[in-house]
């Protein structure tokens, strides 16, 4: 079972990216081989990478999924030469050295198995944020079981999925590209895990530090459901997510960002659709996050 481990950096983190390598290294059993991709900065400007990990850079930033496709494809079409990519973040870290192995031994057991969230807790505190469970009852992170999406930058995905379902949809930049890929995974048969056992650290932080958060939370959802719901869903689920949004009380400011993205979600191209099939939505319902929410 070969793994293949996609890093994005802006060269803004040099010594969080140098402790996960260092981390990715000490992982038992074979070596996992290692990507980093430099998105919208030179190669040049990043610290000199460990021998046996190789850097690419793109020429402009191409934002996280797009990032993470050309991670990818640094592995050959759909990540061909490895049987399972990592998506790591720069900041993160892999305190267990044995997590390689238990990828392995999850991916070999169950062969529908397309994709595996990890834990992700501060390495201060061991808090796992509720928002870094993938699913609608995530009172207990401890608990592993099947979802219906999973996190990004803690996650490894059977490169057969990005064959049968393709890879993360660039146009997002940032915001749902891992909902967008799940619910296609799903569509075509494969099982979303969240593994407890598998564990990531990472600083706690909100998601709105991100400037283009608010803009692009509300785009993205519109985009998604427009790629990939079926007709009658689409207006369900963006209404939910509009009713969830004035019932949080965002500031001014938040609030104009997000009502200009969800316009913009209406009004502009989101790509190819593809509506999953009524059974996929019973099948995420049965799974206890029904594609309206």
């Amino acid at each position: 079972m070969r793994l293949g481990a996609v890093v994005l950096t802006q060269g803004t983190r040099p010594v969080e990216l140098k402790a996960l390598l260092d981390s990715v290294a000490a992982q038992r059993g074979p070596a996992v081989q290692t990507v980093v991709v430099a998105n919208g900065v030179p190669l040049a400007d990043l610290p000199e990478l460990p021998e046996g990990v190789r850097g690419v850079e793109t020429a402009e930033n191409l934002g996280i999924p797009g990032g993470r496709n050309v991670g990818i494809e640094a592995f050959g079409h759909n990540g061909s030469d490895v049987d399972v990519v990592l998506f790591l973040d720069d900041d993160g870290l892999l305190p267990q050295d044995g997590d390689a192995e238990r990828i392995r031994a999850a991916f070999t057991a169950e062969p529908r198995l397309g994709i595996v969230s990890f834990r992700i807790a501060d390495p201060e505190s061991g808090e796992t944020q509720r928002r870094h469970v993938p699913r609608l009852r995530a009172a207990d992170p401890m608990q592993s079981s099947k979802v219906t999406t999973f996190l990004g930058g803690a996650s490894a995905v059977r490169s057969e999925v990005f064959a049968t379902s393709g890879q993360l949809p660039g146009e997002f930049f940032y915001g749902h590209e891992e909902t967008d890929l799940a619910w296609r995974a799903l569509d075509a048969g494969w099982d979303i895990e969240y593994r407890a056992d598998i564990l990531l650290h990472h600083p706690k932080t909100p998601p709105s530090r991100h400037a283009v958060y608010n803009h692009n939370i509300a785009r993205n959802r519109v985009w998604l459901a427009r790629r990939n719901l079926p007709a009658l869903l689409v207006p369900v689920y963006t209404g939910v997510w509009l009713l969830l949004t004035l019932a949080r009380r965002p500031s001014g400011p938040a609030l104009r960002a997000w009502f200009a993205g969800f316009a913009e979600g209406w009004r502009t191209p989101c790509g190819p659709r593809r509506p999953i099939r009524w059974r996929t939505v019973w099948r995420m319902t049965r799974l206890g996050r029904p594609p309206v929410i």
